[in-house]
């Protein structure tokens, strides 16, 4: 691989500039703004500011309220990861295995990845409406009354499908090219010596798929945390009884809707911390057992 040399020492650091003012500026400032804030108390106009320590912190762990949202944050986070994933590996396999109708399909699927996460929401909403949704109008006619607005699971499921549905497509696209970078003579090879479709996909194409499925696993669960927020704004507002009030939307809620910005800075830096320590977590164990 030929190395590039600059010359001119100033270059390099001119064609990095305004990718690192934009870091700076959007992401490395407000990260240290948070952390600052979530030691101080303020009333919501800023006129007094006061130094708690952490008091903030203290208080969180010591919050039914906190500790919910923490357990809604991982069972929605698991949910939406699993099946994003799945869904979107099953899809892949099918685009995998199709000859004429695979541009077609691909191109469906990739759709509701140009929707944004609020719309995608709305939508979701509409369909499930417990009065004018379809989906809620056929789980009638089988017996189910679907409710998200009073049922604590229905408003889970509602935004777990929502986010799944969102998502899936991007997982989609890099499924499709992974399995397409898999070279047919070792399946082929495979199918001589006696292999099943199942076998030959849990032995030599899953196994060569685990560098898209590990990023896409850190990818997704990134997404569940932080970019979920818009779907569940636009449906169920973290309830019914804060049971789909996740960690993200819990810092919108006490900060812009409470005022309580201390407790909210805080909240973000603690969410912070959790999404780099299963990052770290996953890039540390978990890629021992990729294949490249």
């Amino acid at each position: 691989m030929k190395r590039t040399i600059f010359r001119n020492q100033l270059l390099p650091w001119l064609l990095l500039a305004p990718q690192l003012v934009i870091t700076f500026i959007f992401f490395l400032w407000p990260a240290a703004q948070a952390v600052r804030q979530s030691f101080l108390r303020e009333d919501a106009f800023g006129f007094r500011t006061t130094f708690v320590g952490l008091r903030n912190y203290r208080a969180l762990f010591n919050s039914p309220e906190y500790m919910n949202s923490l357990e809604v944050t991982v069972i929605f986070a698991v949910s939406v990861t699993v099946l994003s994933m799945g869904l979107a590996l099953l899809m892949a396999v099918a685009v995998d295995r199709m000859l004429k109708a695979a541009p077609v399909y691909t191109t469906l699927l990739v759709w509701p990845y140009a929707v944004a996460p609020a719309v995608a929401g709305i939508l979701w909403w509409f369909m499930f409406n417990p009065t004018v949704g379809i989906m809620a109008y056929v789980m009638r006619q089988f017996g189910y009354s679907w409710n998200h607005l009073t049922s604590s699971s229905d408003a889970m499921a509602l935004v777990v499908i929502a986010s799944v549905w969102k998502q899936i497509s991007y997982n989609f696209l890099f499924f499709v090219a992974g399995l397409q970078a898999i070279p047919a003579s070792l399946r082929e090879a495979a199918a001589i010596d006696g292999a099943g479709p199942v076998k030959r996909f849990f032995t030599i194409t899953l196994p060569l798929l685990s560098p898209t499925t590990f990023f896409l696993m850190v990818v997704n669960v990134v997404y569940a945390m932080f970019d979920t927020f818009a779907v569940i704004h636009a449906t169920t507002e973290g309830g019914p009884r804060q049971s789909t009030n996740i960690l993200v939307y819990k810092v919108y809620n006490d900060g812009f809707v409470g005022l309580n910005l201390g407790s909210s800075a805080a909240q973000s830096v603690i969410l912070m911390a959790i999404v780099i320590v299963l990052t770290v977590i996953q890039f540390r164990y978990i890629e021992r057992r990729v294949n490249y």
